[in-house]
This record gives C-alpha cells, structure tokens and sequence, in this order.
C-alpha cells in the first residue's frame, strides 16, 4: 500500500479543516512549497492536493499555487477541488499534474466525467467520492465541499462508473477527516470486497503507522494522510515501506 501526504489549500496556505468544517481550520504554513519539500524529503513520489476554495465554490483561487508546485517537480500531484469542466482537466494535465480529482462533479456530471476517463485515460482520473455514513449504515455522497447531502450510495456511484474504465478511486468519511480517530476500516473492507478491481484510496482518520498497516491488509491501494504528517505523528523510518516509488 502507498502513502499518499495531503496539501490542502484555502487562501494559498496550507491548512486542515476538521470534518470538512470551514470554521474549523488549523493553518499548518502560508508557503505550500515547504510542505511539499518536506513530503518529498520523507520520499513520498505522490503528492494529494486538495484547493478547498475550488470544492466550496468552484473558484480555482489556489490555481497559481498549484501550478508552482507541480513546476517545481519535487513529487507527481494528484490535485482535485472544483474541477468542474474538461477545460481545468486540461490546464492542470497541461501544467504537469498526474491525477486529476473529481468529486461533485463525478456525482452531477456523469456523463462528462466518462467522457474524461476515455479521453484522458484512467489513470489520469481519479474520482473522489466523499461519504457520510446514514443510520441504515449505507455510505451516502457528499457535494460541494462536504456541505450539501445527496441520497446516493457509494457502492451504485461505483457500480455506475465501472463500465467506463474506472480504476482510481478516493473515498473519504467526512466524520473522520481530520480527527486523527483512525480510519473507517469497516466501510474500506467492504468497498474491497464489493470492486476488488478498484484501486481504493482511504482518506480520513489516519492516526499513526499502525492505521497504514490496518488498510494495507484489508487491500487498500493507498492511503491520503495530512494532519498525522503534519504533527509529525508518524516517524520516516516507519514509514518507509508505505512511501516506494511506483
């Protein structure tokens, strides 16, 4: 399994938002490119960016911040938030990202985001699917920067997805992003079981070494960690076997 350090942007600075909450933010460093030099100095060769500006508003305020840390080289990007039209797909390809993240768009574009996968490939697209787990214990989609509720399942956004390529796919349980509560190992076992041919990527609630090494056995392909980084919960030596180049 891959660790995979979280950046995620509000104002051109780095910061983390507890469960998604825009009033709950802890500013990590107004300069994102030292956080990625750090990232990079641990030996991670795959970098999460999250602009939390974009998912709110679809406003890509954090664009030319983006656009300097993918410049810089120092780790592929993996980089979503309000990525709503095939044009910014294309500007954040052309700027030397690897993945493109789409999430509300995934759930109400489905149509245009099948015509990306073909178009750019699969492993160009990640799809980021945000949940709340319901009380009948179904993972229900989020929107919009975790702030509208949607009725639809996890499992039928994936069921619908699958002919049309789908490889990559995020899944963050928004009652655990930033909580440092550990990782909702059960819905991550179950997304495994359900689409084994997924590579699934488990956000949120990563607390230490020990979490990694949970997910990876259940089959998960990569693991987005950013406050445990952040507060240096996690030592590099320990880390190793989870940051290999691939």
């Amino acid at each position: 399994m891959r660790l995979i350090p979280a950046i995620d942007l509000r104002d051109g600075r780095c910061v983390r938002l507890f469960q998604g909450r825009f009033d709950a933010e802890t500013v990590y460093s107004p300069d994102p490119m030292t956080i990625l030099e750090q990232y990079a100095a641990l030996g991670a060769s795959l970098v999460h960016v999250v602009d939390l500006d974009g998912a709110r508003a679809g406003s890509q305020g954090n664009a030319a911040a983006i656009a300097a840390l993918a410049a810089s080289r120092r780790a592929a990007l993996q980089v979503g938030g309000g990525i709503r039209s095939r044009e910014t797909v294309r500007r954040l390809v052309d700027a030397g990202v690897t993945r493109a993240v789409l999430g509300s768009t995934a759930v109400t574009q489905p149509d245009e985001v099948q015509a990306w996968l073909r178009e750019f490939g699969t492993d160009a697209i990640v799809l980021a699917f945000d949940v709340r787990i319901d009380e009948g214990n179904v993972p229900r989609l989020t929107t919009h920067g975790w702030e509208r509720q949607t009725g639809t399942s996890l499992w039928d956004a994936v069921a619908g997805y699958l002919p049309h390529g789908l490889r990559h796919v995020l899944c963050t349980d928004v009652a655990r992003d930033g909580a440092l509560s550990g990782p909702n190992v059960e819905l991550y076992g179950e997304a495994v079981r359900r689409f084994p041919a997924i590579a699934w990527q488990a956000s949120g609630g990563v607390r230490d070494v020990a979490d990694l090494h949970t997910l990876d056995d259940i089959g998960v392909a990569a693991a987005v960690s950013g406050r445990a980084l952040l507060e240096g919960r996690m030592q590099r030596q320990e880390l190793e076997p989870f940051l290999r180049n691939e």
